[in-house]
């Protein structure tokens, strides 16, 4: 049977990422706001990175100060999105995600609260996301990131981890 093989990898890997935790939230979110300065939108490159880091936090963070993975972890049994989020936690190359699929991951009304606190129209929001989106999630599960232990508690613990795996692996 593949979902126990599958349980039994998912447990090794999480607690593979939670031994070896180095990086922050602070750190994580200098990391994107730093994407976004050099991203392909032009009316993203003059943003201080403060004003982008403070945006991605409430964009992506969550009430007790940590990275809020559940909201994005939460959509993952949306059409294609699975594939392409487990391809951002896996170690191989990340998946591409279009700038539309961003709003399905996130949300319309975070994704325009996001384009607001950076002073952008909504089409460059998501355009900088679908560009920072598969490099801050591989950053917050690489093996340096702190935040891999956010990823496990916001999902449920090892019993929510397998559940979602299951949901990626099935047919």
């Amino acid at each position: 049977m593949i979902i126990p093989q599958i349980n039994f990898l998912c447990y090794n890997w999480v607690l593979k990422k939670l031994r070896s935790s180095r990086m922050d939230l602070g750190d994580l979110l200098k990391i994107g706001a730093s994407m976004i300065q050099n991203d392909s939108q032009e009316s993203t490159s003059g943003l201080s990175g403060d004003l982008i880091s403070s945006a991605l936090g409430s964009l992506l963070g969550s009430k007790d100060g940590g990275l809020d993975l559940s909201s994005i972890v939460g959509n993952l049994s949306n059409g294609d999105l699975g594939d392409v989020v487990a391809s951002w936690i896996g170690s191989g190359e990340n998946k591409a995600i279009d700038p539309d699929a961003t709003e399905e991951l996130l949300g319309s009304d975070k994704i325009e609260e996001f384009a607001q606190n950076l002073g952008v129209d909504v089409e460059t929001a998501k355009n900088s996301l679908s560009e920072a989106l598969p490099n801050l999630v591989d950053q917050a599960t690489n093996e340096d990131s702190s935040l891999a232990g956010d990823l496990l508690e916001k999902v449920g613990g090892v019993s929510g981890l397998m559940d979602i795996a299951g949901k990626l692996f099935k047919s």
